[in-house]
């Protein structure tokens, strides 16, 4: 069997970890970042192979992000503490973004919203439902995903929807669901589920101003298409 040199082999210099110390981390590759991560790797086989090994079986960076902890630790090399530490860490990096986007974003049209979450939606595998609540200058309060459905639907109840909306204090809510198809074209179970959600939301007091449906980089809005 060919030996796999370890992290402790290698010049130091070349260590994930002092290269980033000195040359910043913008400067190392996907594979070095997530062997800081994960810090070790197996008995045979250094951070950088485990690292290398999980940007094989995932293919990108973005289905990687989109993993479960089933799926990460299907992977060998990846146990129960090394799953959750990835975890953890690719969902601050989506409330860190996710953040920044929201800080003064105003929604003046269908393609703020859109624009909004299309970076982070449109590689979703399967379908997640997603409210932005608005206060009264429709200015975003929050971004909360409401259910995460099957690959070909994505079952929401009225009352999960506006449950969230009180909570944020919110004026109106602009509902939002990818198909991971990549075809933004609204199905027949869109546009009831948008009526259920204008009905409840009058019942309320908190107007649906919208219900968008994200593709690959496309999306619909029901609203402009005469459907509220």
């Amino acid at each position: 069997m060919t030996h796999q040199p370890m992290l402790r082999d290698l010049p130091e210099e070349d260590r994930p970890r002092e290269r980033m110390k000195h040359a910043g981390a913008e400067a190392l590759s996907l594979v070095e970042l997530l062997a800081i991560l994960l810090r070790t790797g197996t008995k045979n086989e250094s951070a950088l192979l485990v690292a290398q090994r999980i940007l094989n079986h995932t293919g990108s960076l973005h289905n990687l992000a989109d993993m479960t902890f089933a799926e990460l630790t299907a992977i060998k090399g990846i146990g129960t503490a090394k799953a959750l530490e990835l975890l953890a860490c690719l969902e601050l990096g989506r409330r860190m973004a996710k953040t920044r986007m929201e800080e003064q974003a105003l929604i003046r049209r269908p393609q703020d919203a859109a624009m909004l979450v299309m970076e982070s939606m449109r590689y979703y595998k399967r379908e997640h439902f997603v409210c932005l609540f608005l206060n009264i200058k429709n200015k975003v309060l929050a971004q909360e995903t409401i259910s995460i459905g099957t690959l070909d639907a994505s079952l929401v109840h009225p009352r999960e929807v506006f449950r969230a909306a009180i909570r944020h204090g919110c004026a109106s809510v602009i509902c939002i669901h990818n198909h991971p198809s990549g075809d933004p074209t609204p199905s027949h179970e869109d546009i009831a589920i948008t009526r259920r959600l204008m009905e409840a939301g009058e019942l309320v007091g908190i107007e649906v101003l919208d219900h968008i449906v994200i593709g690959d980089k496309r999306y619909v809005s029901l609203k402009e298409q005469g459907h509220m």
